[in-house]
């Protein structure tokens, strides 16, 4: 952009922030918009059927238990997948790897790349989950860990409090989250594909992404662990 042009753009703007007061800043001037916070009005539970559809969609399995069934649920699926090690985050509830068998491998600052691609598997929590989009989102919170955990290792369980942790719409996920707090948004396992589309997973991240959603409601779930949806095919 030439000088000119550069002074032109700026004098627009002065004039249009003419009769704004020095001292106010943006919080202090709602803005009215348009946009729908939500597509559809659904119930808690259709919500969450949304999201494990959504999932499915990209690719992630998807599972559905009760809070007392997730401790066996979490051991089956690091047994299916022949996990002898699992990372996990520092404030991860101690009674969900409860009946893991398997080397627990601590969050820590001095972990190389070498040393989290050697571990087979990580267990977190989550920030929010969006129905809409099907996407997981961390936050690096203490149940979630450091970004680079669910980078690096090749399996990434993301267990997902329902309907706590579940929003319709990225409006509303947005409401609940920090801006000033690291983020990662995981909409399946990670892929891309070359010019002929021929797609290659766990290029930036785990080849594959099982989702876990435990039901807060007495009888909300089968409690089996089983996939629920399209999520287990």
């Amino acid at each position: 952009m030439s000088g000119d042009s550069r002074d032109r753009v700026l004098a627009r703007v002065r004039r249009a922030l003419a009769d704004v007061p020095r001292d106010e800043r943006p919080a202090d001037a709602p803005v009215e918009r348009g946009c729908l916070r939500a597509h559809g009005a659904r119930t808690a539970e259709e919500t969450v059927v949304l999201l494990a559809e959504n999932l499915a969609d990209y690719r992630a399995i998807v599972h559905r238990t009760t809070e007392d069934g997730l401790p066996d649920l979490l051991m089956r699926l690091l047994a299916v997948r022949g996990a002898t090690s699992v990372l996990l985050p520092p404030a991860l509830p101690p009674h969900w790897t409860a009946a893991v068998d398997a080397t627990r491998v601590p969050d820590r600052a001095a972990s190389t790349p070498q040393q989290l691609d050697a571990v087979d598997s990580v267990v977190t929590g989550c920030a929010v989950a969006i129905a809409e989009t099907g996407t997981i989102v961390l936050d690096g919170g203490p149940d979630q860990g450091r970004r680079r955990i669910t980078l690096v290792p090749d399996h990434h369980i993301c267990v997902v409090r329902c309907p706590d942790q579940v929003v319709d719409s990225v409006p509303q996920a947005l409401e609940r989250l920090d801006p000033g707090r690291p983020q990662t948004w995981i909409s399946g396992p990670s892929a891309t594909s070359d010019i002929e589309l021929d797609r290659v997973e766990g290029v930036h991240g785990p080849r594959t992404l099982e989702v876990v959603l435990v039901e807060s409601a007495v009888g909300g779930g089968d409690g089996e662990g089983g996939g629920w949806g399209r999520g287990e095919g």
